[in-house]
């Protein structure tokens, strides 16, 4: 007992396991790796953006994206995640100091190293949604959306091609103002993709509207209107479709970086501490760095 007392006196006066080591989580590894996950990401997004591998870069309102389309961005957003996570993870861990030798659990390093690359990719996580937020917030305050309410329409983004052809004239008196007739038909269209659709008095009013603004004859007016209609339906629910698999591919790829970052980060700790990756990581070991043998002198 006496003996036990005093190597373990010996190992903390001496330097061995100082208090700094014993913490649990080192914040400069787990900012660098986040760092690291973050400029990896950035660079692999904007790739993915110059090629079209993306649904916002061929197509803003994303009407026309087909679903093959969707799909490929969402497996690229997938396969981009576990690149920038896992290299932020294996950052963590390879710059993470080992852990002190004097341990009662036997895999005490690997799950610090994987907690810390854990920990980076939940940094990396949460910086991208603030950045996101205020990215979204200055598009909002800058919008023309904000300026008045009755004249403008959250169906103008997805439906501007719609409203445009509702209210096409071959002949049309000078400075007619259409804001507030496109704003309305646009809260009128969007209703179409609901389960009773447009109701008749809300087309019988888009039916007047276009005949008053267009000069249109009452029947070419319905006909338009019922094509509008349809289309716009259409439009939405393409949208709507493209939407939930991207938001799908965007979780999924959220939680796979997660298991990516902790086990490229064990991999990062055990490469730092030269000893061979466990069997669930067998094929890495080509990338084990033997320890070089010390000259006893």
């Amino acid at each position: 007992m006496t003996m036990e007392t005093l190597i373990r006196e010996d190992i903390v006066e001496g330097g061995g396991v100082a208090a700094d080591e014993r913490r649990i989580i080192q914040w400069s590894s787990v900012i660098a790796g986040a760092l690291a996950a973050g400029a990896m990401s950035f660079i692999l997004v904007g790739f993915g953006v110059a090629v079209g591998l993306g649904v916002s870069s061929a197509s803003p309102t994303w009407r026309d994206a087909s679903a093959a389309l969707a799909l490929l961005s969402g497996l690229y957003l997938i396969i981009q995640a576990i690149i920038s996570f896992g290299f932020g993870g294996y950052i963590a861990g390879r710059t993470t100091r080992p852990a002190p030798a004097v341990t009662t659990i036997e895999d005490e390093g690997e799950r610090r190293d994987g907690l810390h690359g854990l920990m980076s990719w939940a940094l990396a996580v949460l910086l991208g949604a603030a950045l996101l937020a205020m990215l979204g917030a200055a598009a909002i305050d800058r919008s023309p959306m904000r300026s008045s309410a009755s004249s403008t329409s959250a169906a103008e983004p997805l439906l501007s091609y719609e409203l445009d052809k509702l209210f096409r004239a071959a002949r049309r008196p000078p400075n007619t103002d259409l804001r507030e007739p496109r704003a309305e038909a646009g809260r009128i269209l969007m209703t179409s993709s609901s389960h009773s659709g447009v109701s008749t008095d809300d087309r019988a009013y888009l039916v007047q509207q276009v005949a008053a603004l267009t000069g249109l004859a009452a029947p070419d007016s319905e006909r338009r209107v019922d094509t509008l209609i349809a289309d716009s339906r259409t439009a939405i629910n393409r949208a709507r479709r493209n939407s939930i698999i991207v938001a799908f591919s965007v979780a999924a790829a959220t939680l796979i970086g997660a298991a990516v970052a902790w086990a490229a980060a064990v991999a990062g700790g055990r490469h730092r501490d030269g000893a061979p990756l466990p069997n669930w990581m067998a094929s890495s070991n080509r990338f084990h760095r033997s320890p070089r043998a010390m000259r006893v002198p």
